[in-house]
């Protein structure tokens, strides 16, 4: 479990520090910061840009440059960033920094799968991926007992220098783990069978042909398809959460009881769900997250008074262990390098999914004036999820060694 603690510390801080810090903090430091609103529309729509280009740009050229040196890497900017974030004061700055950090957060993750998919037991490889998946949710938690306990009484930089240490704490640790992992070895005495295989794993799938592996192979299609189904639903469920809350005449405390449910359900979900992934096979998994995020949201639907903190409690079982799930399911059928490029489709597909859902929910609103349709609609889409679960689980096997090489072979 060393390597799970590792990169979701390292997950902590490069997208709970990194790219939710500035949204916790940022009611404490429009007091000493001026930031316009058209500013604030700015950064959310830049960083969110520059988190898809960070996923793409790894996806293409990523094994070019070696994971572990973008890794190194990736942690060293985000701490610098941290720390820097509590001195800057010049809004265009900021929004520079944010958007580094964005970028940053997203080759992170990336260089996280390939590792756990290069170096982890296979037996345990799901359980790995989801822990460190959960960091996020760590992350969510930390933020909190920032602004609860250290804020208040130290000021709002103190917030980002807290998360700079924690990131040169993950800084060192991850350089220890990193320096002590073997290189993986191709045995040119193998068979032909075994020298095929071989080069699968640590060959990457060519640019030109990355769009056809992803339309034209199960496993990577349906991994994107569940990443932008995830976005479409999840993003919006989360944005428009509190307004929604507040169109209904509810109280504001009631979101944040929810945030709170959500934020502990994913500490807890990531060790529950990846160990269910390995022993009981990823369709399973799937299953039970989409199932507990659409009863959440049938019921919440339903009365969103009595039942608001059900819907957070399905949204972050299945929000934050899914991109363990994910990647940890593509590592089946592709060696660690094309898992790597397949999951930074994979994070652009979740983000157009994001993007497409949070315009339909505006657009809704305007039109009718209430946000009643988008989360019927949000309620439908994860039922979809939940069948695309139930296929999954009926359909899939374990794939072979001999099974999953023939079908990556072919698209390289």
């Amino acid at each position: 479990m060393r390597m799970a603690a590792i990169f979701g510390l390292n997950q902590v801080v490069s997208h709970g520090f990194g790219v939710f810090l500035f949204a916790a903090l940022l009611p404490l430091m429009r007091e000493a910061i001026s930031i316009s609103n058209w500013q604030l529309a700015a950064i959310g729509a830049l960083t969110q840009l520059s988190y898809l280009a960070g996923a793409l740009l790894l996806g293409l050229i990523g094994h070019r440059i070696g994971t572990v040196r973008l890794a190194l890497t990736t942690t060293s900017l985000t701490t610098t960033l941290l720390f820097l974030m509590s001195q800057l004061r010049d809004p265009l700055q900021i929004t520079l920094a944010l958007v580094l950090l964005a970028a940053s957060a997203s080759i992170s993750w990336g260089t996280i799968v390939e590792m756990i998919s290069r170096y982890a037991s296979k037996t345990n490889c799901s359980t790995t991926m989801s822990c460190a998946s959960s960091g996020t949710a760590w992350g969510y938690g930390i933020n909190g007992l920032l602004i609860l306990l250290v804020v208040p009484l130290l000021g709002w930089e103190s917030g980002w220098i807290i998360a700079g240490g924690i990131g040169l704490l993950a800084l060192i640790l991850s350089w220890n783990l990193l320096r002590g992992l073997a290189p993986v070895e191709v045995a040119s005495l193998n068979t032909g069978a075994d020298n095929a295989a071989s080069r699968v794993e640590s060959d990457a799938i060519p640019a030109r042909r990355l769009l056809a592996v992803i339309l034209r192979e199960r496993a990577a299609f349906f991994a994107c398809l569940i990443c932008f189904l995830v976005g479409f639903s999840a993003m919006p469920f989360s944005a428009w959460l509190n307004l929604y809350l507040d169109e209904r005449g509810l109280p504001a405390a009631l979101g944040g009881y929810t945030w709170t449910v959500v934020g502990v359900t994913g500490m807890l979900a990531g060790l529950l769900i990846g160990k269910l992934a390995d022993r009981r096979g990823h369709g399973t998994a799937f299953t039970v997250i989409f199932s507990g995020f659409a009863l959440g949201l049938l019921a919440f639907m339903f009365d969103p008074a009595r039942w608001a903190l059900l819907a957070g409690f399905g949204y972050g079982l299945m929000y934050f262990p899914m991109w363990g799930i994910v990647a940890g399911w593509v590592s089946q059928h592709y060696g660690s390098t094309a898992t790597m490029q397949i999951n930074g489709v994979c994070m652009v597909t979740f983000g157009l999914g994001g993007a497409l859902g949070n315009m339909l929910a505006g657009y809704l609103r305007e039109a009718t004036g209430s946000l009643n349709l988008m989360y019927d609609i949000l309620t439908l889409t994860a039922v979809l999820l939940v069948a695309l679960g139930l296929y999954i689980r009926s359909s899939g096997k374990k794939p072979t060694p001999d099974s999953a090489v023939p079908s990556l072979a072919d698209a390289v």
